[in-house]
């Protein structure tokens, strides 16, 4: 038996659903290490204050930024880690748009499927 710790991925969750959020904390934790924001403002100081493999981001977030905006600008503060953007809208301009502009790694419609969200974290990881 080896005695090596093996450390699981960290996600940024930002959602400000506290019920979601919750229910991906449970559904993920066995394989991610998760930290929530529920908004922009509390997202920016947990990116400033540590490494996040993925930034996994709702759109639709109380105050003046949404996600992508957040998202765009961490892939200027943190290129390294990788994004997903979440929205419960579908909006074809907004998934074009904020694929090219934050260099998503996946665009994902609300509600979505753990076993689905499981496998893009894994892809934008590069675990699979």
């Amino acid at each position: 038996m080896s005695g090596a710790v093996t450390s699981r991925p960290t996600v940024l969750l930002v959602e400000d659903e506290t019920a979601l959020a919750s229910t991906l904390c449970e559904s993920l934790g066995d394989q991610y290490e998760i930290e929530v924001a529920g908004n922009v403002a509390e997202a920016r100081a947990l990116l400033s204050a540590r490494k996040f493999d993925v930034i996994l981001s709702d759109h639709m977030l109380p105050g003046k930024q949404q996600g992508l905006d957040f998202l765009i600008e961490a892939l200027h503060q943190k290129q390294e880690t990788k994004r997903i953007l979440m929205t419960g809208y579908l909006n074809p301009e907004l998934l074009s748009r904020g694929a090219s502009l934050a260099e998503l790694s996946a665009c994902l419609i609300k509600p979505v499927e753990i076993m689905r969200l499981r496998k893009e974290l894994d892809e934008a990881i590069g675990r699979r």
